[in-house]
């Protein structure tokens, strides 16, 4: 069996370099054989309740390993936080500890106290710590660290050259930690600058200078400084933020077809050739989907329901893996996003990772795995992505629930596939589901039989007259009127017009759109 190592930090603050160490050793043909990380948040759910499951996550490892920076990350005042459980727990349990701190002697004052507290501790106990800038320097003491304690502690000898180790280092994601001679100028750092205020590095309406903002990036591991160029993008940073990727590295596009039959032609109805940043280049990918396929309208019990042809989650989902998993190092091929009458081809370079397979992705029975951890990683960020490998499960239930098939996966000249099934001809047969608006029951239960006819009559063709209510309804001119007015007050219809081109029209997005 492997050695599991746990790897504990403040999450938040560390993710990125947690992703880098899961990759590295993964991906290390001699230390991968023999450990295991383990990152909390990507364990699979026990299901049991337990008042600490990280600890008894850590129960289950042979071997501890901290990272640390500025945060705590405590509950209340005077509570430990669950890092420094855990450190004690592995302390308490005689397990080989090691410890990796971010930044240099002179920055151990700007740590939060509690943190300085904690590392106090650390050198109290006599555990050694390296001190480390990014991935870059972390990832070879992270691999000589592990070879040590496999040695002293499990008399497990790993023998090779030097020249080789640095080559074994960070194999896995290898591209996207490549050092480009491309200024951060490249990047879209206001795309950057919304991916830290939605991780909560940047503060809501913060509007930090540009300097400070390119540190805090290189901290991420998009960037580099160098004295004599500045700061010079990673590939994981153009892959993420580069304002036109392709401009470096052609297979970064993604090229969108939209077909009016159910095969390709020389013609295409509409075409775009995509390069920017991955967060945007995800919607626009949507969008261009959501263009070339019908929206049929549809009467759902009060309302008049627009829908999708295919569900906007599922496009989206299928996109973010494309980019996230594709095979960077194969630079002769881009993604290829089809719109056929029928269905949608999503082509992704690249086989699947050992050992997925097709058939364990149609089973629903994989852990998940990534060619690229750290864009993948970047990607959630965003929500863009769930990194416990229920994405095809939930891709899986979302066509089912919208009336279709389940999505289609296979392998194709190099290409890993995904073919999303549409209705074609039968556009009935798609399902409103969540996109139907739903009335409050408070306000359902004050509505007669009548009221129910009048909204369903708006739903059904748009709008409804006093006339229409007195001649369906067998109802007289001022009972009508007051029929009409109660729907207004409760905001489920809107006049519109005046004297004999009075209307009434449904609120098709809800009460907040009547005036």
């Amino acid at each position: 069996m492997k050695l599991r190592v746990f790897v504990s930090s403040v999450q938040k603050e560390l993710e990125v370099e947690r992703v880098a160490i899961a990759a590295s050793v993964s991906a290390d043909r001699l230390l991968g054989d023999f450990c295991e990380i383990v990152l909390y948040e990507k364990e699979p759910l026990s299901g049991r309740r337990v008042a600490t499951p990280y600890l008894e996550c850590l129960e289950s490892c042979q071997i501890y390993l901290l990272l640390m920076d500025r945060q705590y990350s405590g509950g209340p005042a005077g509570a430990l936080s669950a890092t420094h459980e855990e450190y004690r727990h592995a302390v308490k349990r005689n397990m080989p500890v090691m410890v990796f701190v971010r930044g240099q002697r002179d920055k151990d004052k700007e740590r939060e106290k509690e943190t300085q507290k904690f590392f106090a501790e650390i050198k109290k106990d006599n555990n050694t710590y390296k001190r480390f800038h990014d991935r870059v320097d972390l990832l070879p003491e992270v691999t000589r660290g592990l070879e040590r304690i496999l040695e002293e502690s499990f008399d497990i000898g790993i023998k090779r050259d030097a020249a080789k180790r640095a080559e074994e280092i960070g194999k896995a994601s290898s591209f996207e930690q490549q050092v480009l001679n491309v200024a951060a100028d490249a990047l879209a750092l206001d795309v950057g600058q919304q991916w830290l205020t939605a991780i909560k590095e940047i503060g809501e309406g913060e509007n930090p200078a540009k300097p400070t903002l390119l540190n805090m990036l290189r901290e991420k591991g998009l960037v580099r400084k160098e004295q004599k160029h500045g700061y010079q993008a990673m590939a994981s940073g153009l892959l993420f933020l580069g304002k036109d990727p392709a401009s470096m590295f052609p297979q970064c596009r993604v090229l969108a077809d939209a077909y009016s039959g159910t095969e390709p032609d020389a013609n295409p109805r509409d075409q775009d050739t995509l390069s920017s940043p991955a967060p945007t280049t995800v919607e626009r990918v949507v969008d261009f989907v959501m263009q070339n396929t019908r929206h049929p309208i549809r009467v759902v019990g009060i309302r008049r329901v627009k829908l999708d042809e295919y569900p906007r989650e599922v496009i989206r989902e299928a996109i973010v893996n494309a980019i996230a998993h594709r095979d960077y190092e194969d630079a002769a091929r881009p993604i290829y996003v089809k719109v056929f009458f029928d269905r949608v081809e999503i082509l992704s370079p690249g086989d699947l990772l050992p050992p997925l397979t097709v058939n364990k992705l149609l089973k629903g029975r994989y852990e998940p795995c990534s060619r690229n951890p750290t864009l993948a990683q970047y990607l959630g960020h965003l929500r863009l992505m769930e990194q416990r490998g229920s994405g095809m499960r939930r891709m899986h239930d979302a066509m089912l629930d919208h009336g279709l098939d389940a999505p289609e996966y296979g392998l194709r000249d190099g290409y890993f596939t995904v073919v999303l099934r549409g209705p074609g001809d039968n556009i009935k047969q798609l399902r409103p589901g969540q996109q139907t608006a739903v009335v409050p029951a408070s306000i359902e239960e004050q509505l007669t039989e009548k009221h129910k006819a009048i909204l369903a009559e708006a739903a059904a063709t748009g709008s409804v007259t006093r006339a229409w209510c007195m001649s369906n309804l067998g109802v007289g001119h001022d009972t009508a009127s007051r029929l009409l007015r109660e729907l207004v007050d409760l905001r489920l219809v809107v006049r519109r017009g005046g004297g004999r081109t009075t209307r009434y029209e449904p609120c098709t997005k809800g009460a907040s759109d009547a005036d």
